[in-house]
């Protein structure tokens, strides 16, 4: 099966890391010229900082040395989890629908972020009266779920958009984002596994026990980050995955939201070299693990808010920033045009 706009559809781990390896640079020549308009616009140089930087990013991604975001995605995808038989967290996985529900009646914080920004904004829930396996006795998910997942955040992306936000809501998810952190990148469970939607002492214990028992039962997944992503995330998680690769092949910008999301594109950094080259992060949530996760990916976030909410919310608090950038990169005038002395 092939996808019009970006080739295959990916069906394995294999198809997702041969698109990724085929995936176009950004583009040198806008590059050049992006840089080179900057050391021109009224101001000493450096002096706007990180989104100077953001800016010329941006435009290389864009082919265009005077971009601007004119139609950001943001997509929430959905799922249920079987680690929750475990006890890791303070809600039952009904808020999962009932969350969905929410997003559709335009009653949740991603709603007005993403509105806010001009976004526009997708929802996909995944399989929701079908949680994923109980990732502590074996695999979350097998061959066709994991394909399944990876097809449904592959198509969510639209090929039309300039940037791309991908938000989750999964009951549990945190704790397979511990998981995938801990497979990914070893270290202690602790370092890893936090309080998630305020879980008590006895459900912090529930989740590092729940960890833990994932990394031993899926030994053999451990060596190709991928098998880890299927091993231990969910579905949400996995399409999260895929629609942030579909943005690479595609060539559009992606602003990363926090520690869910964050796992699940640290799976394509480890997978194949560059895979996240086309995204920034766009906050460091206050849940546990989330900066040092971001260091191993050698990203430093624009927006450092406490929030610990999901959803694609601080991603997309932070297209404002993008959007700021972007406005005085292409629109402030040159020291020519506007006839002041350069320094």
């Amino acid at each position: 099966m092939t996808d019009a706009a970006s080739g295959p559809l990916p069906r394995t781990s294999a198809d997702l890391r041969d698109l990724l390896r085929a995936a176009p640079a950004p583009d040198a020549t806008a590059l050049e010229a992006a840089l080179a308009r900057n050391t021109q616009l009224t101001k000493p140089p450096g002096a706007l900082g990180r989104l100077e930087d953001l800016a010329t990013w941006y435009c290389s991604w864009r082919r265009d040395p005077r971009a601007r975001v004119e139609a950001p995605q943001v997509v929430v995808f959905a799922g249920n989890h079987g680690v929750t038989a475990q006890g890791v967290s303070a809600f039952p996985p009904e808020v999962t629908a009932q969350m969905v529900a929410n997003f559709a009646a335009g009653g949740a914080a991603i709603n007005q972020l993403a509105g806010l920004a001009g976004a526009r904004l997708d929802v996909h829930a995944l399989d929701l009266d079908r949680p994923t396996e109980d990732f502590t006795t074996g695999p979350a998910m097998d061959e066709a779920a994991f394909a399944t997942a990876l097809a449904a955040g592959w198509e969510a992306v639209d090929p039309r958009a300039d940037l791309l936000v991908t938000g989750e809501m999964g009951i549990g998810n945190t704790t397979a984002a511990a998981a995938i952190a801990h497979g990914l990148f070893g270290g202690t469970v602790g370092e890893w596994t936090g309080r998630g939607t305020g879980v008590d002492d006895a459900g912090l214990a529930a989740k590092t026990r729940a960890v833990a028992a994932g990394i031993a039962a899926n030994g053999a997944a451990l060596s190709d980050p991928l098998e880890v992503l299927r091993c231990l995330g969910g579905r949400e998680i996995v399409a999260m995955a895929a629609a942030i690769a579909r943005a690479r092949c595609l060539g559009i910008p992606v602003i990363l939201d926090g520690f869910i999301c964050t796992a699940a594109a640290a799976c394509l950094h480890q997978a194949v070299p560059g895979a996240l080259d086309h995204a920034v992060a766009g906050h460091v949530s206050a849940e546990h693990g989330h900066s040092n996760l971001l260091e191993r990916l050698g990203k430093a976030p624009l927006l450092t808010l406490g929030m610990r909410l999901g959803e694609g919310s601080g991603a997309a608090l932070a297209i404002q920033v993008l959007k700021g950038a972007l406005a005085c990169h292409s629109g402030m005038a040159t020291f020519a045009e506007a006839g002041v002395a350069e320094g």
